[in-house]
């Protein structure tokens, strides 16, 4: 053992896995008081692009809980569980799919957020709602797709601004200005100390934060605050969701091995961070009109992350697991779907299986897709909403070049 492995184990062995004493009996009396959060979002505060009385919040079914259920009822939510976390061609039906983690990230900002004070179904909405835009095959697929994009129009493609315009665009749900807020500023790759509100002030705001992220690059969507605290929750859970499940996923997969991380934890790592981070931030935030953790803390995440990105994420295996195959079936789609768009050819999939079901889906809000004016954003809107399973079939059925690896579950050899 190195004498930086003895300084990282020290080091984590010191934070703690209560909260103070003191901390306690404050919220024990604040609770016997009737404390509210004075900075919780309210549901009377709930801002709709459209006031119809369908979305009335009530008392039996808030404004945030109406959103919640949006977002469950929708396509591209039940995709979530055909979609990559990390590994894409494991056949291994315990590894996470972005379902399992898009309802780790609610338990867990839940979690923080009922000990804060703060309201629990915006925190649920935002966090259900955080991955609709996301690719097929994970952070793999949406850099392939980006690449694509940006070669093409200059533009970019961020699975969280693209998660904003499936819920609000091209299924009209109509959902507050709180919580596609919460959802365009998750961002869990990119951790904070500190979180402090935007106060931002309405949908045109909003809008125009929107357009700015197509056309700037990671340094603008990085700076991204949310206007609420339970979007802040949220954004910091993502993080601690992934940083300890990934690395379970990995060691489950057989991709490395359960001594290979330097804190010597493994797999337990995963419940390990969920214990302290979660102590941490109601310690460092109870009360208080930002959401806030230790200096040890956010050093410790930003370690993990990085010992993730190092012996996961960017090793031989996962993102670049038949990168190049991956890359060229991207290109390929985008490029077929686009010139069916423009010959209009009816009996293509982006005609049958996406144009059609998102125009039903509007035609009930009296609303349309306008995917004329935009080809390269109807294709984007396409593929991002596609499942692996769906890309690979549909790509090895149009594109004779493309040989994907086939799932199976039992070796031969």
């Amino acid at each position: 053992m190195t004498a930086s492995d003895t300084t990282l184990g020290a080091r984590l062995r010191a934070m703690p896995d209560h909260l103070s004493d003191g901390l306690v009996a404050r919220m024990e009396s604040d609770r016997a008081a009737g404390w509210l959060n004075p900075y919780r979002a309210l549901d009377s505060a709930a801002v709709r692009r459209i006031a119809r009385p369908s979305d009335a919040g009530s008392i039996w079914r808030p404004a945030y809980v109406r959103d919640a259920e949006k977002i469950m009822h929708l396509p591209a939510y039940s995709r979530y569980n055909g979609k990559t976390q990390v590994f894409s061609f494991r056949s291994n039906d315990d590894l996470s799919r972005r379902g399992l983690h898009v309802q780790l990230v609610a338990r867990i900002a839940r979690d923080i957020g009922r000990a804060l004070g703060l309201n629990c179904d915006l925190i649920e909405a935002i966090a259900l709602g955080h991955d609709l835009g996301h690719t097929p095959f994970g952070h793999a697929g949406e850099k392939h797709l980006n690449d694509i994009l940006q070669a093409r129009c200059g533009r970019s493609f961020f699975h969280n601004v693209h998660s904003v315009r499936v819920l609000d665009v091209l299924y009209g749900r109509n959902a507050t200005l709180q919580t596609l807020d919460g959802i365009l500023c998750h961002n869990g790759e990119y951790e904070q100390r500190v979180f402090e509100l935007s106060g931002l002030s309405g949908f045109d705001e909003f809008d125009a934060i929107v357009e700015r992220c197509r056309t700037s690059g990671f340094d603008y969507v990085k700076t991204l605050r949310p206007m609420t605290l339970e979007g802040c929750v949220v954004r910091i859970s993502d993080i601690i969701a992934y940083v300890g499940r990934d690395r379970q996923d990995a060691i489950e997969a057989g991709f490395i091995d359960a001594g290979a991380f330097d804190d010597g934890m493994g797999g337990g790592y995963n419940s390990w961070i969920l214990t302290r981070a979660s102590i941490d931030i109601v310690e460092h935030s109870y009360g208080r009109n930002r959401i806030e953790m230790s200096e040890g803390l956010f050093r410790e995440i930003s370690r993990a992350k990085r010992e993730n990105y190092a012996k996961i994420y960017r090793s031989a295996g996962v993102e670049e697991e038949h990168g190049a195959m991956m890359a060229r079936a991207f290109e390929l789609m985008y490029e077929r779907f686009l010139s069916d768009l423009r010959a209009r050819d009816e009996a293509s999939p982006i005609f049958r299986h996406h144009i059609a079901r998102i125009e039903r889906a509007l035609a009930y809000y009296d609303r349309t897709y306008d995917w004329e004016s935009d080809p390269d954003q109807t294709v984007v809107d396409y593929i991002a909403s596609m499942t692996d399973g769906y890309f690979i079939e549909l790509a090895t059925k149009l594109f004779d070049e493309v040989r994907f690896p086939q799932r199976t579950y039992i070796n031969e050899r």
